[in-house]
């Protein structure tokens, strides 16, 4: 396998079935005039990161429609509806070659930005200790995350389960925490009432700004 050490790649989980939507799928319902998941995907796109993997399951074709255009891979996970793990371990597996460090991000984060994305891969590049960096924004843990190649190692061959709910205080020497400028990694939308909250927010702060430009 080819190496790149120069880079991070991203994994990018839209496989999930969103059954807290409703009968909506999260992530093709529109935040400012695009679908949810090729927003976030367009924000990592345009962030420090090389290779890109989509990891698709639940209505795969139609997501899969979502991201026409844009220079990313997809790869489908068939395990989908045993859990998220399955698409993070697909995801890793998926990668062409070896990275210095592999972004695992959710399709849902409207919030997210390039700057907050950067600030986090050159917060593990300059990282003092640990396999796996981890997000906060005033004490909320986040996404995405990053993992090492030691980690991406052993989660593929089934050493590690970062879908453990006790990984961070049973493995407290390969976590380390990183307080983010801005909360886009705390906000994701899982329900009708999150999705129509933030929907309200954005217009409520695109008025304001109009106002503050008129005046």
């Amino acid at each position: 396998m080819a190496t790149d050490k120069s880079k991070i790649a991203g994994v990018v989980l839209a496989a999930g079935l969103s059954r807290r939507m409703g009968a909506s799928n999260k992530l093709h319902l529109p935040v400012d005039g695009e679908p949810l998941l090729r927003r976030t995907v367009k924000t990592l796109q345009a962030s420090k990161l090389g290779e890109i993997v989509v990891i698709l399951g639940h209505e795969s074709q139609s997501t899969h429609a979502l991201l026409e255009g844009l220079a990313v891979r997809t790869a489908y996970n068939d395990a989908y509806l045993s859990g998220q793990m399955t698409s993070v371990h697909c995801g890793l597996s998926a990668l062409k070659k070896d990275y210095s460090g592999v972004m695992i991000a959710l399709g849902d984060q409207p919030a997210l930005s390039v700057v907050e994305v950067n600030f986090l891969i050159d917060a593990y590049l300059n990282r003092n200790k640990g396999e796996v960096v981890i997000p906060t924004y005033q004490g909320a843990r986040g996404n995405p995350i990053v993992i090492s190649p030691q980690c991406r190692n052993d989660i593929v061959s089934g050493k590690r389960d970062l879908g453990c709910r006790k990984f961070i205080e049973k493995n407290p020497e390969l976590v380390e925490m990183v307080e983010m400028p801005g909360p886009g990694v705390i906000i994701d939308l899982d329900t009708p009432l999150e999705y129509n909250q933030y929907c309200d927010s954005q217009q409520l702060e695109d008025s304001y700004n109009m106002l503050r430009q008129a005046n």
